[in-house]
């Protein structure tokens, strides 16, 4: 079973970048979450505290991403070793895009994504 909750493009304005210009100006950046879990119970349920509430993985992906990373990478990684020590999930994938990327060329954004997972899963 590959149940999933995902959040898509979610959006904040963040100051990450390589460059002090990037990180001082700021910009806009977006991310996917995906979730993988049993929903069953919650299914069954439809008790919020059987299942991940969306809105404190909203509250962790804005308070990792105010820190300020250079690179879209550690960022990413770093979203998602905090929803694995914070929430019940098996796996999660993070998709960090960055708007406006200084390329000298037009992009519509840069993209990374991370997948890690639990290395003992929990029980649901």
């Amino acid at each position: 079973m590959r149940d999933r909750i995902t959040l898509h493009n979610m959006h904040f304005y963040g100051h990450h970048g390589v460059g002090a210009a990037e990180r001082d100006l700021g910009g806009r950046f977006s991310f996917d979450i995906e979730l993988v879990r049993d929903l069953t119970r919650p299914g069954e349920t439809d008790d919020l505290s059987d299942t991940v509430d969306y809105q404190a993985v909203y509250d962790l992906v804005a308070q990792i991403q105010r820190r300020g990373f250079c690179l879209l990478e550690a960022l990413a990684l770093n979203i998602a070793r905090g929803i694995l020590e914070t929430f019940d999930v098996d796996e999660v994938t993070v998709r960090a895009r960055k708007q406006s990327v200084p390329l000298g060329g037009l992009i519509d954004c840069a993209e990374v994504e991370v997948t890690r997972t639990r290395d003992r899963p929990l029980s649901h």
